[in-house]
Order: C-alpha cells, then sequence, then structure tokens
C-alpha cells in the first residue's frame, strides 16, 4: 500500500507534458537574451576606437543600456497584464536585438548611445517578462528551477561570445556578424512562444509582476520598517551581482587588450570566462540551495569572487585574469535569482511587488558602475576602476543574512 500511494505521489508531482515542453520554451528564451548581447560586448573595443571614444566617454555610452532599462522596467507588469508574458518577453526579445544592431552600425557616439537605449528598455521588459514565466512554470514543477533559465542565460552568453570571437578571427564586418545574431535569436524566440504556457490560471505569470500603480498602492497602505530593510538589502545584493557581471561585460575584453596586451582573439575570452563560470555556477546553484540555503550559497560565492579577482588584479597577467573573471561569475551565479526569489517572498507584499522593484533597482548597478569604472580608468588605471568586482562581492558577502536560510525539510 505504502508503496503504491508513493507511485501515485510521484505521479502527482511529475509535470506533465506541456509543463515540460514550457521549461524548454523559457530556456529558449532566456538563451537568445544572453546570447544577443554576448555578440556585441566583445565588440564594443572595436566600436569604441571607430568612434573615438575615451574611457568615460565609453563608459557614459554604455551607460545608456541600462539607463533605457531602468527607464521602461516598470512598464513590463502593465504590458504583461494586457498581453501575456510570454508574448511581451518575445515582442521584447525582437526589439532587443533590433536595437543592438543599430548600434553595432551607429555611426556616431550619441547614437551608439541611443541605440543601446532603445535596446536596453526591451531588455528590462524581456527580462521580467521571462522570468514571470519561468516563475509561473516553476511553481508547476513544486521546486527551484529557476537557477536552472539563469544557467541557460550563461550558456547563451558563452554562446554569443564565442560567436563574436570568431567573428573578430575571421573579420567578419559588423554589420554581416550582428545581422546573423539578430536573425537568428529572434526566430528562436519567435519558434518558443508557441511551446509557452498557454491561457490564465492560478499560477498566472501576471501574479509575478507588479504595475506602477500597485506598486504605489503598497507604498501608501504602509509597509513595515523591517520588510523596507529587507528590500532595500536585497536590492543591494542584486546590484552587486549585477555590478561585478558588468566588470566582465562591459570591461573585460577592453581591459585584456589594452592593459595587457592579449591578442584580438584572445582578449574575448575573459568575458567568455566570465558567464562561462557563471552558467557552472548556476547549473549547481538550485541543489546547492535546496541543500544549503540561499544564504550559504551566496556568502561561498561572493567570497569566491572577491578573492578571486583581487589576485587577478595584485598579480597581472593574461591566464590569471581570465581566472579572476571566471572567480567572479562562478562567485555571484545565484545573488540575482536569489534576490528576486526572496523579493517575491516577502511578507506584507502582494506576490510580484517585491520581485518588480528589486528587478528594476538592481539596474543601478548596470547604470552607475560603467561612468565609475570609466572615470577611475582616466584617473588611475583600469586595473584599479576593476576593483568595484570584489568590493561588490564582498557586500553581497555582508547582506547575506537577508536571503533565505536551509529549509530543515528539504
Amino acid at each position: 500500500m505504502v508503496h503504491v500511494t508513493s507511485i501515485e505521489s510521484i505521479r502527482r508531482l511529475a509535470p506533465d507534458r506541456q509543463t515540460r515542453r514550457a521549461r524548454i520554451a523559457v530556456s529558449a528564451l532566456f538563451l537568445t537574451n544572453g546570447a544577443l548581447f554576448a555578440n556585441i560586448l566583445p565588440r564594443y573595443p572595436e566600436i569604441k576606437a571607430a568612434l573615438g571614444l575615451d574611457n568615460l566617454g565609453y563608459g557614459l555610452a554604455i551607460a545608456a543600456f541600462p539607463a533605457g532599462a531602468i527607464a521602461a522596467g516598470l512598464l513590463a507588469a502593465v504590458l504583461i497584464r494586457r498581453f501575456g508574458s510570454a508574448r511581451v518577453a518575445v515582442i521584447g526579445t525582437v526589439l532587443t536585438s533590433l536595437g543592438l544592431l543599430s548600434a553595432a552600425l551607429a555611426p556616431s557616439g550619441l547614437l551608439f548611445a541611443a541605440a543601446l537605449l532603445l535596446g536596453g528598455a526591451s531588455d528590462a521588459i524581456t527580462d521580467v517578462a521571462q522570468n514571470a514565466h519561468g516563475l509561473r512554470v516553476q511553481k508547476r514543477y513544486g521546486r527551484s528551477i529557476i537557477n536552472s533559465f539563469h544557467a541557460i542565460w550563461s550558456i547563451g552568453a558563452v554562446l554569443g561570445g564565442v560567436m563574436a570571437a570568431v567573428a573578430i578571427a575571421l573579420r567578419l564586418p559588423l554589420a554581416v556578424h550582428l545581422g546573423i545574431s539578430t536573425a537568428l535569436f529572434a526566430t528562436v524566440a519567435l519558434v518558443a512562444l508557441g511551446f509557452c504556457l498557454p491561457g490564465r490560471d492560478d499560477e498566472t505569470a501576471e501574479e509575478a509582476a507588479a504595475e506602477p500603480a500597485e506598486i504605489g498602492a503598497a507604498v501608501r497602505r504602509g509597509v513595515s520598517g523591517r520588510t523596507v530593510v529587507a528590500i532595500v538589502a536585497l536590492t543591494l545584493i542584486a546590484m552587486a551581482g549585477a555590478i561585478a557581471e558588468d566588470a566582465g561585460n562591459s570591461w573585460a575584453t577592453l581591459y585584456l587588450a589594452e592593459s595587457l596586451g592579449a591578442a584580438a582573439a584572445v582578449a574575448p575570452l575573459g568575458f567568455i570566462a566570465l558567464v562561462g563560470a557563471q552558467f557552472v555556477g548556476r547549473l549547481l546553484g538550485d541543489p546547492l540551495t535546496d541543500r544549503f540555503g540561499q544564504r550559504a550559497v551566496a556568502r561561498v560565492g561572493g567570497l569566491i569572487a572577491a578573492v578571486g579577482m583581487t589576485l587577478a588584479l595584485a598579480f597581472p597577467s593574461v591566464p590569471g585574469t581570465i581566472a579572476g573573471f571566471a572567480a567572479v561569475g562562478f562567485g555571484i551565479a545565484t545573488l540575482i535569482p536569489a534576490a528576486m526569489h526572496a523579493a517575491d517572498e516577502l511578507p506584507g507584499l502582494r506576490p510580484g511587488v517585491g520581485l518588480t522593484l528589486v528587478s528594476w533597482l538592481l539596474r543601478l548597478g548596470f547604470l552607475l558602475s560603467p561612468p565609475f569604472v570609466g572615470f577611475v580608468a582616466e584617473t588611475q588605471s583600469l586595473a584599479v576602476g576593476l576593483l568595484v568586482a570584489p568590493v561588490a562581492a564582498l557586500v553581497a558577502l555582508l547582506l547575506a543574512g537577508f536571503l533565505a536560510a536551509r529549509d530543515p525539510r528539504t
């Protein structure tokens, strides 16, 4: 009797075919999101040189991407309510790809920044929508799978970085390279739409994001001081992950090429190492989180990132720097997903309010980091500017107490 009951329980908990297909579809959306941006990042030094930008001007220009994200981030819930999270994620992916293609072809620094502004706005909406649909699928699974989606994002980023490195080695023009990536990944996103969860039910994606009016209502209604402190702390943890990640996204290729003299085909390996190690960290993130809790995983990860990047900057070499960026990617892998998950479960807030706030505010890290690093690089050196990565990792380590401890039931 016990054996039969256990089999029936497993059958009830096992996801159905539609849910499994939806997980694959959401994974495809995360993959395209990572691959699109990663295709242009290793070519930033080439764009910087072609447009005649110094480090500060370059930092200000690439800050337009997160600026667009902040401006548009809170519109995601409005669009999701009207069109559904899957449609919004796919349309946002297509618009993001067009924005990045325009940035690659921009004839001036101002137009480069304007195109990144459009790409960032679309990316923010895509990010909330695909996470919303991913959380909806996770509820059907009844266990943590959100880190696996972010791991797939890292696979996409590795794929995009490798595509860019190959394009550089083959001397492919930017227009050809980005044209191929735009067509390829926009098509993947459009195909994935047909396999996402349909309709509306008690796990509806609209519960995973909040409109500005709802956030305002929650503030007017009043939330406890403890909840406010938790939102601030979780936002800082997510920002720490964003700042450390941006160090590799925006500056790894430039640092290896200009400061350490790496060859053009080798310089992208810093970025590829970061997102590759981030993939491994996120792949391990779900089982480690289930076993040890978000708090312990974030603390150990923060320590790995801080020590690894500090050693790389203290003893500069091409192999050591690539390893340092890998340590950063592995260490911060679970920070943003953990902060989002914890924010979505804060007491006193409707599901979606905390997630939307943290998803929106964490982009301040992406906004503030490039100009700051660029300014320090102009006045001191890029190596000094890259100290933001280990410092951010230490901030996450210190604030990890606001994340969930291990659930004794798991």
